[in-house]
């Protein structure tokens, strides 16, 4: 059944109201944000948390390695572990420009709920991409807006902005791809195993990584780790923790004065020549013409 569009309409009047510019904006509900754009922009790297992002207006696509997965109003995009995308909004204008809520998944919350899930229904183990687009149906999206007016009423945000963000988390488990979630946050399923290596990968993405440690962390062979870890990610784990380092790396040139040489040392890299092949090969440039591109840009 179709969204009924009164919704996203409402939702894209709040995110409107509540986003100061065009960026991402934190609302005073700390688990939701803001994104709003008056322009296509040009793709750019991020490493995004579990989370659920909804379109009230305008067109995205994120790219996970060569995968493309586009998202317009009537939709929603998923993740449901840590991964490196490239995104970019498709449709913005400054009378009508890109506007979206992001909403923190709460990972302690979907592992009760998908436990709960587990007993009442019949769950595969089988390993999925830990990300999607789905189709929002009315449920949903009344849910997330009746979140978003929330905003207009600050009191009532800590009494009641837990109960609907419970509720949103149900009905995401009640989707179509509820049974992918629900695998993701299940204790000793593939997908959660997969999901306490990223988080060992992530504690320190400076520390080089030995397959095998990982595997036996989880109680797995190395072969069936890598299989199941491109499964959700499309990577290895070692190009997934090059990801990291070089979407870190890029985050801290950009806000910081640091010399190239010194961040790739803190970022985990041996040669700083390797880096910059690295880096130019993922984001196009050489680290120092493409940190001035981009601040000319901004």
């Amino acid at each position: 059944m179709a969204v009924n569009m009164d919704f996203l309409a409402a939702i894209a009047e709040m995110v409107d109201t509540f986003s100061d510019g065009d960026g991402l904006h934190k609302t005073m509900i700390d688990t939701v944000s803001c994104l709003k754009m008056s322009s296509t922009n040009d793709t750019f790297p991020i490493v995004l948390e579990p989370c659920i992002c909804v379109i009230a207006q305008g067109n995205k696509q994120v790219l996970l390695d060569d995968e493309i997965f586009a998202y317009s109003p009537g939709q929603f995009l998923a993740v449901s572990v840590d991964l490196p995308l490239i995104g970019n909004v498709l449709t913005a204008t400054k009378d009508k420009p890109y506007l979206c809520v992001q909403i923190d998944l709460d990972l302690q919350l979907m592992a009760e709920l998908s436990m709960r899930f587990r007993l009442d229904t019949d769950v595969d183990n089988k390993t999925e991409r830990g990300i999607f687009v789905g189709q929002l149906d009315n449920s949903l999206t009344e849910s997330v807006c009746r979140l978003m007016q929330l905003l207009h009423t600050p009191n009532d945000i800590a009494y009641l902005a837990p109960i609907i963000l419970q509720e949103i988390h149900y009905r995401l488990l009640s989707t179509e791809h509820g049974n992918s979630i629900i695998n993701m946050y299940s204790s000793g399923s593939n997908q959660q195993r997969i999901a306490q290596v990223i988080d060992t990968i992530k504690s320190d993405i400076s520390k080089p990584i030995v397959v095998q440690q990982l595997a036996d962390q989880v109680n797995m062979s190395s072969s069936t780790l890598f299989e199941h870890f491109k499964k959700m990610t499309t990577l290895s784990p070692l190009q997934y923790q090059k990801r990291l380092r070089l979407t870190e790396a890029r985050q801290i040139l950009l806000s910081s004065n640091k010399d190239v040489t010194s961040v790739a040392y803190s970022v985990g890299y041996e040669s700083p020549s390797q880096f910059s092949r690295e880096y130019s090969r993922l984001f196009g440039a050489p680290p120092l013409r493409d940190i001035t591109q981009l601040k000319r840009g901004n």
